[in-house]
Formats: structure tokens, sequence, C-alpha cells
């Protein structure tokens, strides 16, 4: 009852001399997980608790590599890109589920959607160009180790860090200038629990048959490049380690690009079920659990899978554990 008047309130009628009285959305209500009211309050916790591991845990990387000298190298430089990425991105979705589950108020303004909308794209299009240059950088530590030192060093970690912020911004750009131009008219419910591009562009009553094809070429420019690097690389990797004749050799190898496999499957895994397979009925019930996967569990996975599996981190976090009792129970809990 308290969302249909908050859907109604969203809705003015606006005079037209064309076509008569057109209804005006002003605000957009992001259902999310209205559907499951009875587990509202395990689902705030549950996020919440997501969430704050999230940011402590990645928090926690970028300070280990700021202070130890010994991960002053480029895969630990992107690798504090990558927590500091997380951060921002979990921050942008979370925050604004968590606010509507707890008070169940799920509205939110054109504005606000299209700021988190852009943040959204920005981050996620930042992290396929972060996740390419990483394994640009495993494959020259495993493939070129002789040429690696002269190839990845401190300028090409900038010049690489720069290029990637800033072709990801330039994208989301142009998509947020064309979205701001788009009518919405009713009705005004976003079945998800962000602000997405297709959700949105569902509730316009413009023709955006050619927005959505420049959409699409933009995402196919930020996303497609740094995929096939990422894979082209990964070939050359798995090949090259393949061909070392000792078990030892080969495990040591696989462990220092292991981690980053994790995160590059289930990161890419996760987007290509959502937005490339057909949207089923199905697929269409189940497209919010696959969302979670890249824009909750990604950022989670982060700190926990290059802590735990990354022997250098992890030299690095017991050199400061033992300075904080609580912290040394959980190093001695989790290892």
């Amino acid at each position: 009852m308290v969302e249909a008047q908050r859907s109604k309130e969203g809705l003015h009628l606006m005079a037209n001399p064309e076509s008569g009285n057109q209804t005006v959305v002003t605000e957009f209500i992001l259902l999310g997980f209205g559907n499951l009211p009875e587990l509202r309050f395990f689902l705030f916790l549950l996020f919440l608790f997501i969430y704050v591991v999230t940011v402590a845990g990645n928090l926690l990387i970028i300070a280990l590599v700021v202070v130890d000298r010994h991960l002053h190298t480029p895969m630990y430089f992107f690798l504090g890109n990558l927590s500091c990425l997380e951060i921002c991105y979990s921050s942008t979705i979370l925050p604004r589920l968590l606010a509507g589950l707890l008070t169940r108020d799920r509205t939110i303004s054109i504005p606000g959607c299209l700021t988190q909308y852009y943040f959204f794209g920005f981050l996620a299009a930042a992290e396929c160009y972060l996740l390419a240059a990483m394994s640009y950088d495993r494959y020259l530590a495993i493939c070129k180790p002789l040429r690696y030192a002269t190839l990845m060093n401190g300028r090409s970690c900038l010049q690489l860090s720069v290029a990637m912020w800033l072709s990801s911004s330039l994208a989301i750009d142009i998509t947020i200038f064309l979205m701001q131009r788009l009518d919405f008219c009713g009705p005004n419910e976003i079945d998800h629990f962000f602000c997405d591009f297709l959700p949105i562009i569902k509730l316009t009553c413009d023709d955006t048959r050619m927005m959505e094809l420049v959409t699409t070429a933009l995402a196919a420019v930020c996303t497609l490049p740094p995929f096939l690097i990422t894979l082209a690389t990964y070939v050359c990797i798995i090949t090259t380690i393949l061909r070392i004749p000792s078990t030892t050799g080969k495990r040591k190898a696989f462990s220092t690009c292991s981690s980053h496999l994790i995160v590059v499957s289930v990161f890419y895994g996760a987007i290509m079920i959502v937005y490339l397979l057909p949207k089923t009925d199905t697929l269409r019930d189940l497209n919010k659990v696959f969302s979670i996967f890249y824009t909750v569990l990604t950022p989670l996975v982060n700190p926990l899978v290059y802590s735990l599996r990354n022997r250098e981190v992890k030299a690095a976090w017991g050199k400061v554990a033992p300075k904080f009792s609580v912290v040394k129970r959980i190093q001695t809990f989790l290892w």
C-alpha cells in the first residue's frame, strides 16, 4: 500500500497541446527484493556484512601495499588500484540497497538514478581495463621474465593506470549525455536493485533505438578489447606454464596468477550471463541473482582471494598483525 502511494507520488500530469495530458515521471522506484518481504531483515544483515567486509578487506590491502616496501611492485600497484576501485564499486550499489531494505523507501530521483548508473558504468569499464592490465603484467612476468623489469616499470604502470581511468570515463560520459535528454512518462518502477541501462531505458517514452545502438558500441569498446587481451594473455601464460618441466616450477608459476584468474572468471562470467544470454523468463527471474555476483561478490572476493592465496600479502599481513591483538586472533583463525 505504501509502495503504491509512493509510486503515484512519482507520477504527475503535464499539459501538452499535442498529446493532451501526459504522465511525467519525477522519480523511480527500485523494486529490488521487495517481492521477498519476509527476508527483508535477513537480506539487510547479509548485505551489510558483505559491505563491511568488502570495505575493510580492500582497505587492508591498500594499507599493506602502501606500508610494506616489498609490495612496491607493478603487480601490487595494480592490486591497490583494484582494491580502491572495488570500494567505490560497492559504495555505489550497496548503501542505496541497504537504505531501501531498512526504511522500505525504495524511491530514487531521476538525477540520483543517472548518477548511480554513471558511477556503476564508469567503475565497471575501469575494472575491465584494470583486469586486462593485471593480466598483461602477469604475462610479462611469466612469459617474458628477462624483459619484465624494463617493460613494466613505474612509468609504464602510471601510464596504464591513467589511460584506464580516462578511457572508462569517456564512454560513460557519452551515454549519460544521451540519457539526460530522455523523457520518462511512466511507469516508474525499475525491477532491479540498482539503476542499470536496460531497466531505465524501458521506462522512457522516446525512441531509443539509435541510443541503444550507440551505447552497445561503446560497451563493446569498453569490454571486448580488454576481455580479448585478458583471454590472450592467459592462453600464453597457461601454454608457458605447461612447458615448465618440473611440477614445483609449474605450481610456483601458476600461484602468481591463480588469484587474478579467479577474480577474472567470476567478474566476466557473471557479466556474460546477465548481458549476453537471451532474456528468457527463467534467466530474467535470475538476473538479479547473477547481477549480485559482479556488483557485490566480486569486490568481496578480491581481498579474500588475494590475501588467502598470496604468500607475499600473507607475509606483509604477518608483520602487521602481531601489533594488534584482535587482528592477531583473526590471523590465527584464518591461517
